[in-house]
C-alpha cells in the first residue's frame, strides 16, 4: 500500500473539516497502531507543524518499521547565508532529538522559495552534508508550481519531492511534471489529496468563500455517485491510480478516520475524473483561502 500518515493535526490546528482542532496524544497512538497494523510506511512531519514531532516521539509503537520525512525550517529572509545553513543543521538535529531517532528516511526543503533563494545552494550543500553523514537517506523539496520544480531541477539533484495532487488540483498531471519527475528516477509524494477536506465536504456546507465551485462540486459529487464511489475513496482513488505517485499522504484526526481510509483504499483510472480539473489558485492553494 503506498498510503502514506501526514501527522501536522498532531501538532496543530489544521482543515477546513475538521471542528476537533490538534489531535489528543492518546488519539495520536490509536493512529499510529493503526497505522502499523495496516503496513503504513510513511510518516511526514516537519520542525514547522507544531509539537507533531515531538507528539511523534512519545507515542512511536515498539518496534515500528515507520520512514519519517521532515521538513527544513522556512527561511524568510531575502538571501541565504551561512546561518541559514546552520539553523536548518541545528532544527533536524533538534527534530531527531524530539522524535527520539537517529535518523530519517527524507528531509525536504520545506520552502522550495529558499532553495531558489540567492545562497540557496548553501542550503543544498548542507542537505547533501547530511545525507553523506547518515542522519537522512534521501533529500529533496516540497513544491508548489511547475515553474519551482523546474528550476529545482536545475540546479538541485533531488531524491524526493512533494507536491499537491487531487481530483481539483490536476496541474503538475496535465503538464506532464509528474512523467517527467518519474522518468528522472525522482519518488514523488502527493499531498493534498483531500485539498484540506474540501473533497470530503458536502457543498451545501462549505463557506461562501467556495460559491464559484458548489455546483462543479456537487456535479463531482454526483459523479462519484454514479461511479459507486464514497467521497473518500473517489480522492484516494484518484491519486492512488496514478503510476507515477510513489506515495498519497493523508492526515488524520482519529484512529477509525485512518481506519476507513484504508478500508475504502481503491485506486481508479485517473481519466474517471479529468473532467473535474481546474485551474484556480484561489481554489487548489489552501494558502490563498480567506474563509474567516
Amino acid at each position: 500500500m503506498k498510503l502514506g500518515l501526514g501527522t501536522v493535526q498532531f501538532g496543530m490546528d489544521y482543515g477546513i473539516s475538521n471542528p476537533a482542532g490538534k489531535t489528543d496524544p492518546d488519539e495520536v497512538r490509536k493512529i499510529l497502531a493503526v497505522a502499523q497494523r495496516a503496513g503504513i510506511h510513511y510518516l511526514d512531519t516537519a520542525a514547522l507543524y507544531g509539537n507533531s514531532e515531538e507528539v511523534l516521539g512519545d507515542a512511536m509503537p515498539e518496534d515500528y518499521n515507520f520512514s519519517i520525512v521532515t521538513k527544513t525550517p522556512v527561511f524568510s529572509g531575502s538571501e541565504v547565508t551561512q546561518d541559514s545553513a546552520l539553523l536548518l543543521e541545528q532544527t533536524l538535529y533538534r527534530s531527531l532529538k524530539n522524535m527520539k531517532v537517529s535518523s530519517v528516511y527524507g528531509l525536504l526543503a520545506h520552502n522550495a522559495g529558499d532553495i531558489l533563494s540567492p545562497g540557496g545552494m548553501i542550503l543544498i550543500k548542507k542537505m547533501q552534508e547530511l545525507k553523506r553523514q547518515g542522519y537522512v537517506q534521501k533529500i529533496g523539496v516540497s513544491a508548489y508550481r511547475s515553474e519551482e520544480i523546474d528550476s529545482i531541477l536545475d540546479i538541485f539533484h533531488i531524491d524526493i519531492i512533494q507536491v499537491p495532487l487531487n481530483v481539483l488540483d490536476q496541474r503538475l498531471l496535465l503538464s506532464g511534471h509528474l512523467a517527467r519527475l518519474k522518468k528522472a528516477g525522482i519518488e514523488i509524494h502527493a499531498r493534498s489529496v483531500f485539498l484540506q477536506g474540501l473533497l470530503l465536504m458536502e457543498p451545501e456546507r462549505l463557506p461562501s468563500y467556495f460559491n464559484s465551485i458548489k455546483t462543479h462540486l456537487s456535479q463531482y459529487h454526483a459523479h462519484l455517485k454514479q461511479q459507486g464511489l464514497t467521497a473518500v475513496q473517489g480522492a484516494l482513488g484518484f491519486a492512488a491510480g496514478l503510476d507515477e505517485v510513489d506515495v498519497v499522504l493523508c492526515g488524520v484526526n482519529t484512529h477509525r478516520q485512518l481506519e476507513e481510509i484504508c478500508s475504502q483504499w481503491k485506486p481508479s483510472s485517473p481519466a474517471l475524473f479529468s473532467g473535474f480539473a481546474i485551474n484556480d489558485e484561489s481554489i487548489v492553494n489552501p494558502s490563498k483561502w480567506r474563509t474567516t
